[in-house]
């Protein structure tokens, strides 16, 4: 559905709304798919989304942080399937290994400049009024004589 919207778009504006570029795109879709005919070969229900449309939704969420109902919202799915899409989908693209960050052992190996930031979220004492008896009291008493 959102994908035949997006065949239009020029490379430039579809990177921009995407994230990644058409030739990305294209290797996802090729991982997944491979990965979708895998999964569709024991049978099971077909999906409701294209595998494109299955992408697009994992890099909205992904792009945009909107939550899932929002995202379901708008692809015509529950919540919890669409929690289900994109998580397969970034697993799937994870264990082919063309997709995956590098450690946290190949980040420390390597000869990069980290700048830091330091933020100073000290704590401070607020002053709050003492409790006295005699604010206490005051709403215990009784007034009848």
């Amino acid at each position: 559905m959102k994908f035949i919207k997006l065949k239009a778009v020029s490379d430039a504006n579809f990177r921009r709304i995407t994230g990644v570029k058409i030739n990305t795109f294209a290797k996802m879709v090729e991982i997944v798919r491979v990965a979708h005919k895998k999964k569709k070969a024991r049978g099971g229900r077909p999906n409701k989304l294209s595998i494109e449309d299955m992408i697009l939704m994992a890099l909205e969420y992904l792009r945009e942080y909107r939550t899932y109902i929002s995202i379901g919202a708008s692809y015509g799915l529950s919540e919890s399937n669409a929690y289900a899409t994109i998580k397969w989908v970034e697993d799937t693209l994870i264990k082919s290994g063309e997709f995956s960050l590098p450690g946290k052992k190949e980040l420390l190996k390597s000869d990069y400049e980290y700048e830091v930031i330091l933020i100073d979220a000290t704590e401070s004492p607020i002053e709050r009024p003492k409790k006295n008896s005699a604010s206490i009291t005051q709403g215990k008493r009784n007034v009848t004589p």
